[in-house]
């Protein structure tokens, strides 16, 4: 099978795999206990949290189990903490349902959430985000790319624009973290990370925040400095460490990405629904008429794996709140399928997915 559902999930590296084993075998005991093994767990955790702090220029770190729990803890931490100088928070609606799920239960709390609708290439208009922010407003949170469409937000532009405000800004970086450049000058106050994302293991993240204080939301043994209770996994935290190391943009995405967009440009009823200047690593198409789990399985029998645009919510098959947030025209909208590249995709695969679709599309067409 040649896997191309890399936003999804992707395939752990082998240093990362070696280096979760060896933390397993060596260093398994609990972190908090005083003896000799205990401070030799709490030596390699720290020292994974001191790689990622310098890596991502951040004065805190945090481990939880992945890129919701982040969000989670970003965003009622953050609200929690700071209700005192107001109540309003402001995000897209394009948002991981993470972030959205998270802010409609502050919303019953009593806080008030304004989500910002996007242009039909999923992008929002940052004047109407400006003229958005209140007295009261206290926090905002965007995902740096879209998982869905790949649309990049300008989070460097934000990141200054709510610093001279005094505005918290949270960004969910799980589609863009070791694929796309940050801006060290002009980082968010909060910083979501996925480990499974960047070819590291499922059930490892983090939330990476300086300057801001946090409310616990989940409570236990006073672990991670109070914020997140619960016995860390060293292991996890080494692996992670691990994998965002050795993570770095691949210059072949954006050569392949131009090269689909080209090829599946010529198709009469295909739609590239990605918009231009979209992260390299995500090509989301739709195609007239045809419903995206036709062609997902389509091409799962040409050995290829693809997926519909979003892989977040147990398998759902209505249609995303992406996709009708940016307006696609009816007779696309359930046609669209996501192609996402990893470390470990080839030029063969490319190869191999525009003969698979061409085969499929006759199938379908019957042409």
């Amino acid at each position: 099978m040649i896997y191309l559902d890399n936003s999804a999930t992707t395939q752990p590296k082998k240093e990362v795999l070696d280096a979760f084993v060896k933390a397993s075998e060596q260093f398994y005991a609990n972190p908090a206990s005083l003896h000799v093994m205990g401070n030799q767990a709490e030596d390699l955790l720290e020292s994974a949290r001191s790689q990622l702090k310098e890596l991502l220029n951040m004065d805190r770190i945090v481990f939880t189990s992945g890129g919701t729990e982040a969000n989670n803890l970003a965003l009622i931490g953050t609200a929690k903490s700071y209700q005192h100088r107001g109540k309003h928070i402001v995000t897209a609606a394009t948002e991981h349902p993470s972030v959205l799920n998270s802010l409609a239960a502050l919303e019953q709390q009593g806080f008030e959430v304004t989500r910002l609708p996007v242009g039909h290439h999923g992008e929002i208009d940052v004047d109407e985000l400006k003229n958005s922010l209140r007295s009261d407003t206290i926090l905002v949170s965007l995902m740096h790319v879209n998982n869905e469409i790949g649309t990049i937000h300008p989070i460097s532009e934000i990141a200054r624009l709510l610093k001279k405000r005094r505005i918290i800004f949270h960004v969910d970086a799980v589609q863009s973290i070791g694929k796309l450049a940050f801006d060290p000058s002009s980082m968010p106050d909060l910083l979501s990370v996925s480990g499974h994302k960047v070819h590291g293991l499922k059930g490892s993240g983090l939330l990476a925040y300086s300057g801001v204080e946090l409310q616990a939301i989940q409570y236990g043994g006073g672990q991670e400095s109070g914020i997140r209770g619960g016995t860390v996994s060293v292991p996890n935290a080494v692996a992670l460490a691990k994998a965002l190391r050795l993570a770095k943009p691949n210059p072949l995405h954006l050569q392949w990405n131009k090269t689909l967009r080209q090829f599946f440009s010529e198709f009469d009823g295909v739609k590239i629904v990605s918009p231009e200047g979209a992260a390299p690593h995500i090509l989301a198409v739709a195609v007239k008429g045809i419903k995206g789990e036709i062609l997902v399985s389509g091409l799962q029998k040409e050995s290829i794996i693809v997926s519909t645009s979003s892989a977040c919510s147990s398998k759902s098959r209505d249609t995303s709140h992406v996709i009708q947030a940016i307006g696609l025209p009816r007779e696309f909208k359930d046609g669209v399928m996501r192609i996402s590249f990893g470390a470990f995709t080839t030029e063969q695969d490319i190869s191999a997915l525009q003969s698979a679709f061409q085969r499929v599309y006759r199938i379908i067409k019957g042409v």
